[in-house]
């Protein structure tokens, strides 16, 4: 344990990240009746924000910002780490687990301009930003008119940049702007059924060591079922498909009564060719799911479309 009894959180800098560890610190203290002291959260710096100036796919990819936070849990100076879902990559370190989720947020993600209501409502030759290889290809599969251009930074940043006419529009996570309290800034809500979001994207994970009881103990109330087998479906299909941030990948699942319900696409970076997949059925076959229907697309896409990746 990281020092007398207490409980240390790990967490990355920006806002945004800040107010997801918070949130679990509140949960912990709520679930447990901790004295609030006793729960310390730890700001830990990460390559994926120090490095502003390149796109992660040149850089690294999503391990740049979950390396130091693990590198703090394998020394024991913290005992959980909280990430975005959406940044954790496929496969973790040896001794390290992903022990929670917490429930979900509005997945989709929101556009937002001073511009236009709509991204179908930009003019043509508007110019929007966009860090992310899958909003990217998905903006020009839908407007092969517009310009996209690179717009890194946390979510103050780029709407700093939109501010300053960097781009006409941008898009951003809706979940995020909820937890940030400016989900007022949205100026639209891409429908999932055209804008399919990121795998993960919307949900909160906590990492931990393996076996490690107390920890695993405190987190085990704060994780919610249904939102961890949708994960489940999402990350195991994403495993299928390499899964970095090298490739434009899209897919959210949903838990009912009825089951899973799961969609998948895959898209090559300039928008011009995707494939898309649909799959039902028990929640207890989250993985299995997940699985067959990344192997499906990649027999279904061919070996060539996957070059445009490399």
């Amino acid at each position: 344990m990281a020092a007398q009894g207490k409980i240390r959180i790990g967490t990355r800098g920006s806002p945004l990240a800040l107010a997801q560890a918070n949130e679990v610190r509140d949960r912990l203290v709520a679930a447990h009746g901790i004295a609030p002291d006793d729960v310390e959260v730890a700001v830990i710096s990460t390559a994926g924000d120090r490095i502003q100036d390149r796109p992660l796919s040149e850089v690294g990819g999503k391990g740049l910002f979950t390396q130091e936070l693990e590198e703090q849990l394998f020394g024991g100076r913290i005992d959980l780490a909280v990430h975005s879902s959406k940044d954790m990559p496929t496969v973790l370190p040896d001794g390290l687990t992903i022990t929670a989720f917490l429930e979900r947020e509005d997945p989709r993600d929101a556009f937002i301009s001073s511009k236009a209501r709509s991204l179908m409502e930009l003019p043509q030759g508007a110019v929007v930003g966009s860090s992310s290889l899958r909003r990217q290809a998905m903006i020009r599969r839908l407007r092969p008119d517009i310009e996209v251009v690179q717009f890194r930074g946390n979510v103050q940043t780029r709407l700093r940049k939109l501010s300053e006419g960097v781009a006409d529009a941008t898009l951003l996570a809706i979940a995020g702007l909820h937890r940030l309290h400016m989900a007022g800034v949205a100026t639209d809500l891409m429908d999932p059924d055209l804008f399919l979001p990121a795998p993960g994207q919307g949900a909160i994970c906590i990492e931990g060591r393996v076996g490690d009881a107390r920890p695993d103990a405190l987190v085990e109330p704060l994780n919610h079922d249904a939102t961890a087998m949708a994960l489940v479906c999402e990350r195991a299909f994403l495993a299928e498909l390499d899964g970095s941030c090298r490739t434009p990948i899209a897919g959210l699942a949903t838990v009912s009564d009825a089951g899973i319900a799961f969609r998948g696409m895959i898209l090559t970076p300039d928008g011009t060719q995707a494939h898309d997949i649909a799959r039902n059925g028990d929640a207890g076959d989250a993985a299995a799911i997940g699985r067959e229907a990344g192997r499906f697309l990649r027999h279904q896409a061919g070996a060539a479309f996957f070059d445009s990746w490399s």
